[in-house]
């Protein structure tokens, strides 16, 4: 069974810094494409990035890219988002989820069938 723990939210300024990381299940990390989405109070879960299973390809929301940054470490079984130049507007819990699919979609939810509990990160202004 897949299992995803994420870590490394917390309160931080607006532009400042945070590395969320993705603890996952043994082989999860090397066999499955791995995302990141957010999701503030009162709205819906949204894409935010996502790595393909290989690592070689890496998919961003247009919010976020060229200040988020998605990688992976395989030896460690552990996704990571790099967050920087952090806006209020970032504010949201993020889940990590893990995704089997073949041919993924990365932007959509159910592509995913494995989530973690999520972290909050609170950017204040």
């Amino acid at each position: 069974q897949v299992q995803l723990v994420e870590s490394g939210g917390g309160l931080v300024q607006a532009g400042g810094s945070l590395r969320l990381s993705c603890a996952a299940s043994v082989r999860t990390v090397s066999s499955y494409a791995m995302g990141w989405f957010s999701q503030a109070p009162g709205k819906e879960r949204e894409f935010v990035a996502a790595i393909s299973r290989n690592g070689v390809t890496t998919y961003y929301a247009a919010s976020v890219k060229g200040r988020f940054t998605i990688s992976k470490d395989n030896a460690e079984n552990t996704v990571y988002l790099q967050m920087n130049r952090l806006k209020p507007e970032d504010t949201a819990v993020y889940y990590c989820a893990a995704s089997a699919s073949g041919s993924l979609t990365p932007n959509k939810r159910w592509e995913y069938g494995y989530w973690g509990q999520g972290t909050q990160v609170t950017v204040s202004s």
